[in-house]
């Protein structure tokens, strides 16, 4: 026979209110559920905010998504195209030319 329990525990606690405390380190630890809901790892970055309620925090996202669609010939070149052996050649010419003034 199956439990109450055990038919509801695999539900998400989406509107559970969970407590924690803040440590003499000023540190808050955010509950296990809240931390898998949000796909928040270890070293997750947070912007907090004051808001009437109390505080409030925002993932900090470092960039956003982007396609390369939206971002191809942001470079700014305008020249003829060039083929992968131009890329090269440019790139080892450069690269002699720093290690020629004591760089790499």
């Amino acid at each position: 026979m199956l439990s109450y329990f055990r038919l509801t525990n695999f539900l998400p606690r989406t509107n559970a209110m969970d407590t924690t405390r803040l440590s003499s380190k000023g540190q808050l630890v955010l509950p296990k559920a809240i931390r898998d809901a949000g796909d928040w790892a270890e070293g997750t970055e947070f912007m907090v905010e004051r808001v009437s309620e109390g505080v409030l925090l925002r993932p900090v996202r470092p960039f956003p998504v982007t396609r390369l669609e939206d971002v191809i010939g942001c470079a700014g070149y305008r020249g003829p195209a060039r083929s992968i052996a131009d890329m090269e050649r440019a790139i080892a010419k450069g690269v002699k030319a720093r290690r020629g003034r004591g760089r790499y």
